[in-house]
């Protein structure tokens, strides 16, 4: 394994791909470089010297301007290396595209077709609560169904348990309807009891009008206040649902009905070098097969958005991104947050310093397709291609929103780990071999063998033989431990 990398040819740094102990030799492009300081491995190393307020440049573009003067072969990190982000930004469309050339390679994926036509790659059964109240009653039902009744043809059965549908208003008020409306018709779902309380803001009624057209033969609604025993009428609404789910069967689908989200949390130096850019590869194939990307995390655009600005389809696109990046910028303002309070803790431990630097890393999700649409919180899917999505970049609350979207799986890269799941099939790709060694009970996929000479196209190939297996039924990590959850928007009062 090589020691040390230089991603682009205008670079000023290197990143250690391991760690680099001072006085050792380093030798780039023929240039031979004395280390002068410990490098962390995922770090970044100067390859020249680098002024005071001159720009550091890593993939091949500015991460932020050098605070002090910094000698060649020193550590670039946060004690010499600021931002260089602003405000808002007035930008103007300048579409630029590649000429991606990607065979259509006629593959399949084994899924449930449902009654409007889109496809799951589970088939459960979920009791979705309406307000938090009835959460408990929910748990008691699925319960009893299990105890009770054979379920064994059924992929799992869970609640979406959530502590919202009351006590709010306005935007957060909206956002939960919409949230649990998308959540009811997700196709990973082959039956749903809907479980109200009665009092709470978030009427079934109203409900069902954000929900618009929907399969009432799979679809079962459950007032509790209305019943004298909620979780008994449950049981009998809920075994139904069940008996009905034996008809399903899964049958050879063409890609073009998989939905698949782009999510990175708790990245390191090594994101944007190997698991970030493995998904940019997987998610311009999956477009050449007329499939569906969706990239967000809004926040971790900020210092790229023009990347992906110039990839817009239309005028009309770029202005609906342009509003999304400022919009966010506006709600953070709104709350009297700074922007650019990111990266994390663990981000900057992995190597990551500014946000420009997560941000160049964290677009490579999305590799280099044309961007066709941009969708609000929880707005469904219209438009096949590379969408974006609006949503911070909380883990549990972009791979939430994702699904709410109508993808049937998130893709997750990580360079520090994490064990949550959210409510589709969450794979975890670890970007580097320790990671994915250490915590194997984690992680479903190691992109870190791209440090150790497996070459991107053959490490895409096998990345989506295993999305496929995976969409045909193969739980991953988080669905053997039964680590599922959601996380819905929220960000104003709470009466």
């Amino acid at each position: 394994m090589q020691e040390i990398l230089k991603i682009h040819d205008a670079d000023n740094v290197l990143v250690a791909l391991s760690p680099l102990a001072a006085g050792a030799q380093i030798t780039v492009d023929g240039l031979t470089i004395t280390v002068i300081e410990d490098i962390p491995q995922g770090h970044k190393m100067a390859v020249c010297t680098i002024d005071k307020n001159e720009d550091v440049i890593k993939y091949g573009a500015s991460i932020g301007h050098a605070r002090e003067d910094i000698k060649q072969g020193g550590h670039v990190h946060s004690h010499n290396l600021s931002t260089g982000l602003s405000d808002n930004l007035n930008y103007s469309y300048n579409p630029t595209y590649k000429d991606i050339a990607i065979a259509n390679e006629n593959l399949c994926f084994k899924g449930y077709l449902r009654k409007n036509n889109d496809a799951g790659i589970r088939n459960e059964l979920w009791i979705v609560p309406t307000v938090g109240c009835v959460n408990g009653q929910a748990r008691l039902i699925v319960e009893r169904l299990k105890a009770e009744y054979d379920v064994s043809h059924i992929d799992d059965i869970v609640v979406m348990s959530h502590s919202y549908g009351c006590s709010q208003l306005g935007g957060d008020h909206a956002n939960t309807q919409k949230a649990l409306a998308a959540l009811i018709k997700h196709p990973n779902a082959g039956g749903v009891l809907v479980l109200g309380l009665g009092c709470e803001n978030n009427q079934i009624s109203a409900l069902k009008k954000v929900m618009g057209t929907f399969d009432d033969d799979r679809i079962q609604f459950l007032v509790s206040q209305e019943v004298e025993d909620e979780v008994e009428t449950g049981l009998v609404m809920v075994a139904e649902l069940a008996e009905k789910m034996k008809q399903d069967v899964r049958t050879d689908l063409p890609l073009s009905k998989l939905k698949i989200g782009l999510k990175c949390g708790g990245s390191d130096g090594f994101s944007g070098i190997t698991a970030n850019p493995l998904l940019g590869r997987f998610s311009d194939w999956l477009v050449a097969q007329g499939g569906t990307t969706v990239l967000t995390e809004v926040p971790e655009m900020f210092g790229a958005e023009t990347l992906l600005m110039d990839r817009a389809v239309s005028a009309h696109v770029f202005h609906k991104t342009v509003t999304m990046i400022n919009g966010f910028k506006d709600y953070f303002r709104s709350n009297n947050q700074p922007i650019y309070e990111n990266p994390s803790p663990g981000n900057k431990q992995g190597g990551i310093t500014t946000l420009e630097e997560k941000s160049l890393g964290c677009v490579q999700k999305g590799g280099e397709a044309i961007i066709n649409d941009v969708l609000d919180y929880a707005e469904a899917i219209k438009t096949t291609g590379l969408n974006l999505l609006w949503s911070p970049g909380n883990d549990l609350v972009a791979s939430s929103a994702l699904g709410f979207s109508g993808c049937q799986m998130v893709l997750f890269t990580t360079g520090r780990g994490t064990p949550f799941g959210s409510f589709v099939p969450t794979m975890k790709i670890a970007t580097n071999n320790t990671l994915f060694q250490h915590k194997s009970n984690w992680m479903d996929f190691n992109a870190g063998s791209l440090l150790t000479g497996t070459s991107m196209e053959k490490l895409r190939k096998e990345l989506t033989d295993f999305i496929l297996v995976v969409a045909g039924g193969t739980k991953l990590k988080h669905e053997q431990t039964a680590f599922k959850e959601i996380a819905i928007f929220k960000s104003g009062v709470t009466l």
